[in-house]
């Protein structure tokens, strides 16, 4: 039995890697896997440099059966994904966070009406929230005063912040969501969270490269069976707030995203539309992801550097001291008076580089790219380290310096191979907000404590973790308390 199927899947391999017509130059593939196994199992980036060098800024891969492209540069991403956004902004139908989410809500769904309309009423409805308002800062400033209590009651001590920032991301984007934060303790928000994980270290693991490879593996009971059942009970932790919610709204007095969603299915209830409580819970879960990872890694990514670069944490430290002088709290506009602030929090963003490949995109027609054809369906990966350490793009690409983001007079410049949320109309919904947090918590941290790297924690390790998004290595770390201006 083991050994027909082994036959079966090498058939299927040796007549699926066809390279198309016209199709973009890259790797000779092999039977059944593709290019995966000319791919560093570890750190594949390294290999999608190396093609780079020897290919160009677009050159083509097989992921087992499906031929993809590779775009490199910041000027390949933006023609791909801005000047012919429509043409590259489908998704794959073949990965397995698509099918555990039956390519629902937003982030995994494909081009057409339910993603525009997903998409439209997501960020409207968090404009009403107050992104980009003081109201919304209320909420994330709320949050920060627990991460400020956490780091008070551990001053001098050595601390793993990992949690802490990944909790606090989590519950200021629950406070949009649900109406109200949790206590970190919280039963329901511990339970949604390590679901969330669970779910995210498999889909972005091995075993889903096998399932989506692999469909015939699909039969049998392995590992990869396990993300549908974590979907699941996602799901049911959400609809039971659902349930809720239902029983207590006011029809015009919306309290959340939640109420917000209902209103507008009882809005369309006579329309043929696509609001419905399996689309709420997926957006749900979209934003709550959107909304968590890429901001509590890039405070990560910040600490780290800060502690390790203390001129820059001083630096930081009396700009912010200048413009704040007494007042009690920073604003969102303080931003533009804090060019050296901006410009550092920038680059944790840049050296951090949390999501390299992007999620990735799929031709949603026969096209052409620089004189290549792309067949409809081809899968299109982003290759944002490629820009974000572009040599010809940036003052100091291979290392931590906010001058890559300020100008010789001092003042904050956003090169355009800045795009650690990707391009185009499939932007990150998580934008806008993590942009506030990370600025808010941030400023607010830096004028209460200094960030002191363990004296018994050995060389620091700046090596990035690769997994679908990247991180740096656990660390430890030890805040000490100051006085504004001192």
């Amino acid at each position: 039995m083991a050994s027909l199927t082994w036959r079966i899947l090498i058939y299927a391999g040796v007549f699926s890697a066809r390279r198309p017509k016209n199709f973009p130059p890259g790797p000779t593939p092999v039977p059944f896997f593709g290019n995966l196994l000319q791919l560093d199992r570890i750190n594949p980036l390294k290999d999608f440099d190396k093609f780079a060098q020897q290919y160009g800024s677009i050159y083509g891969l097989f992921i087992g059966r499906q031929p993809a492209v590779v775009l490199t540069g910041q000027k390949m991403i933006r023609e791909a994904l801005i000047t012919q956004a429509v043409e590259f902004a489908g998704r794959s139908d073949n990965m397995m966070i698509s099918h555990v989410t039956n390519a629902k809500g937003v982030i995994m769904a494909n081009y057409g009406e339910s993603w525009r309309e997903h998409r439209r009423f997501a960020l409207t409805t968090l404009r009403n929230f107050g992104l980009g308002k003081k109201s919304m800062e209320q909420r994330i400033l709320e949050e920060v005063k627990y991460i400020c209590s956490h780091l008070e009651e551990s001053a001098g001590k050595s601390i793993d912040p990992q949690h802490l920032y990944h909790q606090a991301s989590s519950n200021i984007i629950a406070s949009i969501i649900f109406g109200s934060r949790f206590n970190y303790q919280d039963a329901y928000f511990q339970t949604l969270i390590i679901n969330i994980e669970k779910l995210t270290k498999i889909v972005i693991g091995q075993w889903a490269m096998l399932y989506e490879i692999a469909p015939v593996l699909r039969f049998f009971p392995l590992p990869f069976h396990k993300a549908f059942q974590y979907f699941g009970g996602i799901k049911n932790h959400i609809l039971k707030v659902v349930d809720e919610h239902k029983k207590t709204r006011v029809t015009g007095e919306p309290r959340d995203l939640i109420d917000c969603y209902l209103e507008e299915m009882e809005k369309r209830a006579d329309q043929r539309t696509t609001f419905d409580d399996s689309q709420m819970v997926t957006l749900l879960f979209d934003l709550f992801v959107a909304g968590t990872e890429t901001t509590s890694n890039t405070l990560r990514t910040l600490t780290l550097y800060l502690m390790t670069h203390t001129h820059i944490q001083e630096q930081c430290q009396r700009e912010i001291d200048e413009v704040l002088g007494d007042r009690e709290h920073v604003t969102f506009e303080d931003r533009n008076a804090m060019p050296y602030v901006q410009a550092v929090i920038h680059e944790g963003q840049r050296v951090g580089d949390i999501a390299p490949l992007s999620m990735f995109h799929t031709a949603t027609t026969d096209t052409q790219l620089r004189g290549y054809n792309i067949p409809k369906g081809t899968i299109v990966i982003p290759f944002l380290s490629s820009a974000l350490r572009e040599e010809s793009q940036w003052k100091f690409p291979h290392e931590f310096n906010p001058q890559n983001f300020l100008n010789d007079k001092g003042e904050f410049v956003k090169p355009d191979a800045f795009m650690p949320f990707s391009a185009g109309s499939r932007l990150c919904l998580g934008e806008n907000l993590a942009r506030m947090e990370l600025f808010l918590i941030l400023v607010t941290v830096l004028r209460r404590f200094r960030l002191v790297w363990p004296e018994d924690a050995g060389e620091p390790d700046f090596e990035l973790i690769y997994g679908g998004t990247q991180s740096v290595k656990p660390y430890c770390l030890t805040v000490q308390l100051r006085t504004p201006g001192q």
